[in-house]
């Protein structure tokens, strides 16, 4: 039951609008008197479900800290809209798990990397109620990696690294640094870079680039993208061998997680064709909590 302190200490603002230009006063900010107020409904529920999807969720566990949220998001480009569904993330997710949230915006531009990097204050500019603060990785402060000791110390940082700087002008050697560092590396940890930098790289100059340095650097590799390289134009068999082996991928992924994977699950891997819906799910594999993950968004 709402005991009557409470209801008193929020309706007299009802009764007397007026009066949060005097308390904010008494508080150290200057909020300007109403000329007009209007009451609005006090309920928040939504009453219609609305899809939100963070790209990436994680929960980072460490020895020394508190445990966190560390959601992630691709942004090409700036939109305005963003910064409310952000907002809305963070809210959600510490609502939800009471752990605390971090958002990560990785971007492939300076001007949209600077865009987000701004923070956002929700609230009077007397005194914002929160105040958005993405952690932002984009070419502005991402490494440019060409040297290849450097490279092997830290793969996926270098992956990363030439994802971002795809429009460098350099990304001509810092993808011949990334195929050089990966040539000695285990195919079950080269392929998956190969083909994320692949992806990242769009249909950039620089894609071909990479394919061209794949298919030399790393002819021996059995990758995705390397075999698509060396075997256009061969019968739908070859097809066949790919996708029984990005299939294997997956399961070797979520293996490795201790992940529990259904009779049902895995005959829905293993008898896909279809090598886009393929890497997609090998994509998400390696973070997947639960074979449901990886086919989350079909």
């Amino acid at each position: 039951m709402v005991s009557s302190p409470h209801e008193a200490m929020h309706r007299i603002f009802q009764e007397h609008p007026g009066l949060f230009s005097r308390v904010s006063e008494v508080l150290g900010i200057t909020i300007d008197p109403p000329v007009s107020v209007t009451v609005m409904p006090t309920d928040l529920t939504e009453n219609r479900p609305l899809e939100r999807r963070v790209d990436t969720l994680l929960r980072l566990d460490t020895e020394n800290d508190e445990p966190l949220l560390l959601a992630i998001e691709a942004q090409g480009k700036k939109d305005t809209d963003k910064p409310a569904s952000w907002a809305y993330y963070l809210s959600y997710l510490y609502t939800k798990y009471r752990l605390p949230p971090l958002l990560l915006v990785v971007c492939q531009d300076r001007a949209t990397a600077e865009w987000a990097s701004s923070p956002v204050p929700i609230g009077p500019r007397q005194w914002p109620a929160l105040t958005l603060r993405p952690l932002v990785a984009g070419p502005h402060n991402m490494p440019v990696i060409t040297d290849v000791a450097e490279a092997r110390k830290d793969l996926a940082l270098t992956t990363l690294a030439a994802i971002t700087h795809a429009a460098d002008p350099d990304i001509g050697a810092i993808l011949k640094t990334l195929s050089t560092a990966l040539r000695d590396v285990p195919e079950i940890i080269a392929d998956p870079l190969v083909e994320l930098t692949a992806q990242g790289l769009g249909n950039r100059p620089a894609a071909q680039q990479w394919r061209n340095l794949v298919a030399v650097d790393l002819s021996f590799y059995k990758s995705f993208m390397a075999e698509e390289i060396r075997d256009e134009g061969r019968t739908e068999g070859r097809t066949e061998g790919r996708t029984e082996g990005i299939a294997q991928g997956i399961l070797l992924f979520l293996a490795q997680a201790g992940v529990d994977v259904s009779d049902e699950a895995r005959g829905r891997i293993t008898t896909c064709g279809d090598l886009e819906t393929l890497n997609r799910w090998l994509l998400r594999a390696p973070t997947a909590r639960s074979a449901e993950d990886v086919f989350a968004e079909e």
